[in-house]
């Protein structure tokens, strides 16, 4: 005897409220009231309610899963004078878990190589309410950071004393929502002078070629650098240059005026053209120190700067973890390395002393 097959007439509903609240969903008054014991629901209510939660309840899910930070990233060059040092950035943020792309994004800008350019775009960053603000190689940029806000959190990498020139109130407790990584270029610029003296003793008349539109950095420095000659009876003679044109006539001047010696300051912009400067230098036989290893440059000393970067992006990850700027004390790069190149110096016609090769980190021969 063949049975009907029956269809269940009735259905029961249960609702969780906490789980309702969790996800931030609002449930209608009337499937609140299909729940009552002894209450049924018609077949069809129950498929329309059931629907509507499918829909809804992936939109509340959504929306309590966090934001992803965003990271301000702001520099005074352009990318693809920067990307060694990017790269060692990126390396520093994947020590501290994040890799853009998957759950960190980066907002770029570049000012290239204009600093009255910093400012705008600090602005720009600020407007977009990046999570952090990152301002490496540049006192003005970073400057610039404090004055836009002060609620985002800032990390900077420069070379002045960040205390003497107000960014923060103390190395131990920076206050505020500013810290970073001081690089103590200006700290060593005595120290280049009494190098540049060791290797050409005889020297009198020194160049000093520095960037004038970074005028924080480039008059803490040229303080160091004019007690440092004054005391080994040096004569400084002045060369300013912002742009690659000014670069290549202040060697024009200085084959004019026949100095002994060039002494690079370590501002951003001539950090980031580095390569451009030693070439200049080789080719007009104008012996040259710096203050960051270049392509061809005869010597330097200064700070080893992927290392530096890869830290900024060790602190960066801290701080989209959630420390306060205000609580991380300002780091100071550590690695200072003195390189001699001997293929240079033979070029030049120079003897480089056993005592101060011995001294070298790194002999490039």
């Amino acid at each position: 005897m063949d049975l009907p097959v029956e269809q269940p007439t009735s259905f029961e509903l249960a609702v969780d409220l906490k789980t309702a609240e969790l996800l931030c969903a609002t449930l209608p008054q009337t499937a609140l009231a299909g729940t009552k014991e002894g209450n049924r629901m018609r077949r069809r209510e129950f498929v329309a309610l059931a629907g509507a939660a499918v829909i809804q309840l992936p939109l509340a899910a959504r929306a309590l899963q966090p934001a992803t930070p965003v990271i301000g990233f702001l520099h005074l060059s352009s990318r693809e004078t920067t990307h060694q040092n990017l790269a060692a950035f990126h390396q520093g943020l994947g020590d501290a878990g994040y890799f853009e792309g998957r759950n960190v994004e980066i907002e770029y800008r570049w000012a290239q190589d204009q600093n009255d350019r910093m400012a705008g775009l600090i602005r720009d960053l600020v407007h977009r309410r990046v999570s952090v603000i990152v301002v490496l190689e540049s006192t003005n940029g970073a400057l610039a950071a404090k004055a836009a806000t002060s609620t985002i959190p800032v990390l900077f990498m420069q070379g002045a004393d960040p205390v003497k020139i107000g960014l923060v109130n103390s190395l131990s407790k920076p206050g505020g929502n500013i810290t970073g990584i001081v690089l103590f270029l200006v700290e060593v610029a005595a120290k280049r002078v009494q190098l540049l003296h060791e290797l050409l003793p005889e020297a009198t008349s020194i160049a000093y070629l520095r960037n004038p539109t970074n005028p924080v950095y480039a008059e803490t420095e040229t303080r160091e650098i004019e007690i440092a000659a004054q005391a080994l009876g040096k004569r400084l003679i002045f060369m300013n240059a912002s742009r690659l044109s000014e670069v290549d006539e202040a060697f024009a001047n200085m084959v004019q005026q026949r100095v002994h010696a060039l002494l690079v300051s370590s501002d951003g912009f001539l950090l980031t053209h580095r390569n451009h400067v030693a070439a200049q230098a080789t080719y007009h036989a104008v012996p040259a120190i710096y203050g960051w290893h270049a392509d061809g440059a005869l010597i330097s000393y200064g700070t080893n700067f992927p290392a530096a970067w890869r830290q900024a992006g060790v602190l960066s990850g801290r701080i989209l973890r959630g420390e306060k700027p205000a609580d991380m004390p300002v780091q100071q790069a550590t690695q200072v390395d003195l390189i001699i190149n001997l293929k240079t110096a033979k070029a030049l016609g120079l003897t480089i002393a056993p005592t101060l090769l011995r001294r070298a980190d790194e002999v490039i021969e």
